[in-house]
């Protein structure tokens, strides 16, 4: 390799430059939210609005409201306990100024505020504030309302007692910084479906959003939780049976799954964790596809449909036509980057595994002629794949 001899040979330090936590931010926003194109540009609101669904898995939220205003601005509002303002005795600063103006500063590190939470780096509302132009947080708490104001990450005023109220919650309403992101394009449709599955996997929440730009809006609120999730995935298809249900708790895993097979040929599995949709799977879908491989087999086996010199089916075979959602809720969530696309935990392929296999295997035990229609459908396609 050939050395630069036109550059400076001086290197001191002089040359090394520290970034505070904002500043970072903004220098490098895809460290944090993945991109400046529309897939980060959306991951700002679905931090926000995973915020309050941390609540609602905590028990003291059940309505939140999203809006997007005519100029792109987005409100988040939930009536949870909202953000502590009292003076937080590390910074020197109220407890919410801490919250939107550090990184790693948040209720969801103890465990005492929260068992199960999808934000643990505990950066989501500081990068949200960091990368807007403008964030304004209105605080309910003690029958006060309290306000604050911030500038692309920077508090502009402290934290104001405005006037009186009822009840308790937290309002966020920010304008993505087009200096960031250049022109502000949310995409209806795509929240839609994000606030949809928000809903399923969170039963008893109602989630109101609408877009101001069309006059466009929408309320969810779902009681089957997932299994009415797997319904809703097949409503255009024929189905072979009732989706099947499983719900247990291993090793302070609490597992759900629910699955259903189609005449159709596409897989469809969607994978969650606390909620959040971990869009390149992880511990938990490889659990569920080697439990959903072997019992197939054994139930294959068992009811003769498979003789003891066939091979096995292959786990491509087994997810021909299957509808499945899988959503586990852990204390400690370990995702790959602040995206948090992808479930790292190593035991929660375990714990999703033995769930699935145990549960699974009962359910077809009991329903004799569910099994043989899924049985049969994985053997079609064993024969297809053989054949081609």
């Amino acid at each position: 390799m050939k050395l630069n001899t036109n550059a400076s040979s001086e290197y001191t330090a002089e040359d090394i430059e520290v970034l505070s936590g904002i500043e970072a931010v903004r220098r490098r926003p895809g460290m944090y939210i993945g991109s400046t194109g529309p897939a980060g540009l959306h991951h700002l609101m679905y931090e926000i609005v995973y915020n309050s669904i941390d609540e609602a898995l905590a028990g003291f939220c059940n309505k939140i409201d999203v809006s997007i205003a005519k100029d792109n601005r987005v409100t988040v509002s939930d009536n949870g306990r909202g953000i502590p303002v009292e003076e937080h005795q590390a910074t020197g600063t109220s407890a919410l100024e801490a919250v939107m103006t550090t990184l790693h500063a948040g209720g969801k590190f103890g465990g005492r505020s929260y068992k199960v939470s999808g934000g643990l780096h505990g950066v989501g509302a500081s990068v949200v504030n960091a990368l807007s132009e403008e964030c304004i947080v209105e605080i309910k708490r003690d029958g006060k309302l309290y306000r604050q104001v911030y500038n692309r990450g920077i508090a502009k005023t402290a934290v104001k007692e405005v006037g009186q109220c009822e009840g308790t919650g937290t309002t966020t309403t920010f304008l993505p910084d087009e200096k960031i992101f250049g022109e502000i394009k949310w995409d209806y449709p795509l929240l839609v479906q994000r606030f949809r599955e928000m809903c399923y996997l969170t039963k008893g929440v109602e989630i109101h959003f609408e877009d101001k730009r069309t006059d466009d809006e929408v309320t969810f609120f779902f009681e089957g939780g997932i299994a009415s999730f797997a319904k809703f995935l097949n409503k255009d298809r024929k189905v072979l049976h009732e989706p099947i249900y499983i719900s247990k708790q291993v090793g302070g895993t609490d597992v759900e799954v629910s699955l259903q097979y189609n005449e159709g040929f596409a897989e469809h599995v969607l994978a969650f964790a606390n909620c959040i949709n971990t869009e390149d799977g992880g511990s938990h879908l490889t659990g569920l596809r080697a439990a959903l491989t072997r019992v197939i087999n054994d139930t294959a086996r068992s009811l003769k449909l498979l003789k003891e010199d066939d091979a096995n089916l292959i786990g491509d075979d087994t997810r021909e036509g299957l509808v499945a959602i899988v959503s586990v809720k852990i204390s400690e969530p370990q995702f790959e980057g602040q995206t948090k696309a992808k479930l790292g935990n190593p035991e929660v392929k375990g714990h999703v595994e033995t769930v699935v296999s145990d549960e699974l295997a009962l359910y077809l035990n009991e329903h004799p002629s569910d099994a043989k229609r899924i049985v049969d459908k994985c053997l079609t396609s064993a024969r297809a794949r053989d054949a081609a």
